[in-house]
């Protein structure tokens, strides 16, 4: 734990960025509070949120579990489709530059943290030592906003049955939109996002939810570039051949 403190005191992040990061876990804290009173409200004893939220510590995952079941589903069931939605972690394990997540018995926590929104501030900075910071400032904000949400929301559900009238619900897509809205200048990543947002609403309709937005996943290869040669893809130089025969 030294380790992580001298990494956060040691941070070359800016004000600004740790205001974004703030202001994030403090939507994950309103989110934590809709996903407890809607366990709650569904018959699942306070426990269960509480548990979930710490050990799991995915949003997503949590609320299908808690859907399926409460519908009639089969924990089983629930807890695979949650692990098929919690499989978008991989990308991001692939994405993250070595060394984020820490070393040796740190990994195990580092990898923990590992969620839509850390991995997201991660990426977004220009360094390798301002991104482990970011990544870990933003995961420790969710391990303690999430689980603390949660269990304030599982204490007031009796009270609140219909938290989506709060339009809490709302609030995780809008952090998110926020977050990547400058990267969306780029016409290529603009393309690949708006291919995405089409499959998952064509998909939302015939999918359990969580699946279509995995299978967004497959717009990610417009972002790949074909291999190209120089020659062919630089007008400015000529064949050598041509050049010797130009030559006075």
């Amino acid at each position: 734990m030294r380790s992580i403190r001298r990494t956060l005191e040691r941070s070359p992040l800016s004000t600004a960025v740790l205001a974004d990061i703030a202001l994030t876990c403090l939507a994950v804290l309103f989110i934590g509070l809709s996903y407890g009173a809607i366990a709650v409200a569904s018959g699942f004893p306070l426990w269960v949120p509480a548990v979930q939220s710490l050990l799991v510590l995915a949003g997503a995952s949590e609320f299908l579990f808690v859907g399926i079941v409460a519908a009639g589903g089969s924990p089983f069931a629930a807890a695979l489709a949650g692990l098929l939605v919690n499989s978008r972690h991989l990308p991001y394990g692939l994405a993250l530059p070595a060394g984020i997540t820490g070393h040796g018995r740190r990994r195990l926590l580092g990898t923990h943290l590992m969620n839509d929104e850390s991995v997201v501030f991660g990426l977004a900075q220009e360094d390798l030592r301002a991104k482990r910071a970011a990544y870990w400032a933003c995961g420790l904000g969710v391990l303690a906003c999430w689980p603390g949400g949660a269990v304030l929301g599982a204490l007031i559900g009796s009270v609140v049955h219909d938290t989506n009238a709060f339009g809490l619900d709302a609030m995780f897509p809008a952090v998110i939109l926020a977050l990547i809205v400058k990267d969306l200048r780029d016409a290529r990543t603009l393309r690949a996002a708006l291919a995405g947002a089409a499959v998952a609403l064509v998909a939302t309709p015939f999918l359990p939810a969580g699946l279509p937005v995995l299978l967004a996943l497959t717009a990610l290869l417009l972002l790949v570039r074909a291999p190209a040669t120089e020659a062919s893809t630089s007008p400015d130089k000529e064949p050598a051949a041509a050049q010797v025969r130009t030559a006075p």
